[in-house]
């Protein structure tokens, strides 16, 4: 048996009155409208009635304080997963506004399909998917929460549907405590491709089956509250 599904949570809104590009760095908590999107974010798991088996979390500050009300409504201690760290990124520290305009900055951005500022997409894919992967077989039952970020999960939404990484971030449909739900599926094993000028082979019965990861839904608990927040986090 594995977890039945798995539910990456964003984080909710950080208390960041300069408007700084925090990434990975130490001291940046939740706002008091983020603990109580996180709060929105437990409720909602809840209140679904599924019973959840674990609970992990990335190191940071934000994602860390996100989980307590989750693990304090299903009685689970968190476990840090490195894997769903933010990505990192050259503009880290930096008002982006301003770091925009300073032509040092500029060789950065020349390159978004990588993206050329930070952690390539094909790296974060790896990691997130890997972590997700772990997080059904981690379990006998149940389902896993995973608190992460907006870029790891939204990584992790395009590659499950097959689409390009390159993306302007500020469509991206992850909200501020919003939940991405996955669940693994399987499938018959396909038939062998014929080489050009082979008759067509049929699929083998005794194959093993193809497991896939898909996206079963997506929530935003907390979006009553986005109206009031002042740091969407996305660049």
């Amino acid at each position: 048996m594995v977890a039945s599904q798995v539910h990456l949570v964003r984080h909710g809104e950080v208390f960041n009155p300069d408007g700084i590009l925090y990434g990975r760095l130490p001291g940046f908590g939740l706002s008091k409208l983020g603990h109580r999107m996180a709060l929105a974010a437990a409720d909602d798991l809840a209140s679904r009635g599924r019973p959840m088996s674990s609970l992990r979390v990335s190191p940071l500050q934000r994602t860390r304080e996100s989980a307590a009300p989750i693990a304090a409504a299903f009685g689970l201690e968190p476990m840090v997963d490195e894997r769903i760290i933010e990505p990192t990124n050259h503009f880290e520290g930096t008002n982006m506004r301003r770091a925009l305009k300073n032509p040092v900055n500029w060789p950065f951005l020349v390159y978004p399909p990588r993206p050329s500022w930070g952690e390539a997409y094909s790296s974060i894919e790896k990691r997130i998917l890997t972590a997700i992967d772990d997080a059904f077989d981690s379990v006998e039952s149940g389902d896993v929460v995973l608190v992460s970020h907006q870029l790891p999960i939204w990584v992790a939404h395009l590659s499950v549907a097959g689409q390009r990484f390159p993306h302007d971030p500020r469509k991206r449909r992850c909200a501020l405590s919003s939940i991405t739900t996955f669940e693994r599926t399987t499938e018959p094993a396909p038939a062998p491709q014929p080489r050009p000028g082979e008759e067509p082979v049929a699929a083998d019965p005794s194959a093993p089956p193809v497991v896939r990861v898909v996206e079963v839904g997506y929530a935003e608990p907390a979006g009553s509250l986005s109206s009031s927040a002042t740091d969407v986090g996305a660049v």
